[in-house]
C-alpha cells in the first residue's frame, strides 16, 4: 500500500502476539494492501517465530523485524534461524539494533550487518536513535528504522539520511504507535511513559525536545496520519486496549480506509 507522496504504509505488531492470531490477521493485512507486516522483537516474543507464522498464510506481504537486539541474538544466530525457519528472503527484511550493547556498539552493529549479509539474502534495516548510529546505518544498511519521531523530527531525519547516504539507496522507515479507538488511549499513554523511562529513548526525547505522545497517530483523525506521510515507509504500530483480534482488525481496516 502506497500512501501520499509515495509513502508505503505498513502494519506493526508485537512479538508476543499469539501465533494463532498472527495466522488469522496476516492474510487480512495482505488483502488490505499493506506493504509489510513488521514485528517487534521482545524478550517474551520472538519476531522470527511470528514472521514464520505470517509467512505461512501469505504470499506477497512484506515481512520485517523491528528490531532484533544484537545482545540478544548475534548476526550468525539470526541468519541461521532465518535459514532454519525457511523464511522467504524475497519478502523479508531483518531489522537489528545494538540493544544493550554499550562499549563498541557501532563496531558491533557494523559486524552484525556484515554477518547477516553473509548469512542470508534479506536486506538489513538498522534501528537508529542517535546521529552517529544513523550516519553509520546510512553508509552500510539497506534501511533505517526511526522510532518515536514527530513529523517535524522525521522530516529532519530523512533529510540527514539522504545526505549521509551520499547517493546510496537507503529506505527511511518510521515506526509510529497508532490507535484507532478511545479505549486504546490509556495503553498508548502507558507505552509513551515506559519508553520515556528507558535511558536511550528518554535522552533522545530530551535532545530533540519531543513529547512522545506527539509522535503517535490516532486514526480517528485522518489528518493525524497524513502528517506523517513524509518518509519512505510508515509503519502503523498497532496499540489497542486489550490486543484482541477484533481491535486489531478494526485498526487494520481503519488504516487501510485512509489510504
Amino acid at each position: 500500500m502506497t500512501s501520499g507522496a509515495g509513502t508505503a504504509l505498513s502494519i506493526g505488531i508485537t512479538g508476543s502476539t499469539d501465533l494463532a492470531l498472527v495466522r488469522r490477521i496476516a492474510p487480512l493485512v495482505e488483502q488490505a494492501g499493506y506493504h509489510a507486516l513488521w514485528v517487534n522483537d521482545m524478550a517474551n516474543g520472538d519476531s522470527l517465530d511470528v514472521i514464520a507464522a505470517a509467512a505461512e498464510m501469505t504470499s506477497t506481504l512484506g515481512l520485517a523485524t523491528g528490531v532484533i537486539p544484537l545482545d540478544r541474538q548475534d548476526g550468525p544466530t539470526i541468519a541461521a534461524r532465518v535459514r532454519a525457519l525457511g523464511l522467504p528472503a524475497g519478502r523479508l527484511r531483518i531489522g537489528i539494533g545494538t540493544g544493550g550493547v554499550r562499549r563498541g556498539a557501532l563496531a558491533a552493529l557494523e559486524a552484525g550487518v556484515a554477518e547477516l549479509r553473509g548469512g542470508c539474502d534479506a536486506p538489513v534495516v538498522v534501528g537508529a536513535l542517535g546521529p552517529r548510529t544513523r550516519a553509520l546505518a546510512a553508509r552500510i544498511a539497506d534501511g533505517i528504522l526511526f522510532n518515536w519521531l514527530t513529523p517535524e523530527a522525521a522530516a529532519d531525519a530523512m533529510a540527514t539520511l539522504r545526505a549521509d547516504a551520499a547517493g546510496r539507496t537507503v529506505t527511511g522507515v518510521l515506526y509510529t504507535r497508532t490507535v484507532a479507538s478511545p479505549d486504546a488511549r490509556a495503553m498508548l499513554e502507558s507505552e509513551a511513559a515506559r519508553y520515556s523511562g528507558i535511558r536511550q529513548y528518554g535522552a533522545n526525547f530530551d535532545r530533540l525536545g519531543i513529547d512522545p505522545l506527539d509522535s503517535t497517530i490516532d486514526l480517528r483523525d485522518p489528518a493525524s496520519l497524513a502528517r506523517f506521510r513524509i518518509v519512505d515507509e510508515l509503519v502503523l504500530r498497532a496499540v489497542t486496549a486489550t490486543g484482541s483480534e477484533r481491535e486489531l482488525v478494526e485498526l487494520i481496516e481503519a488504516g487501510a480506509a485512509q489510504d
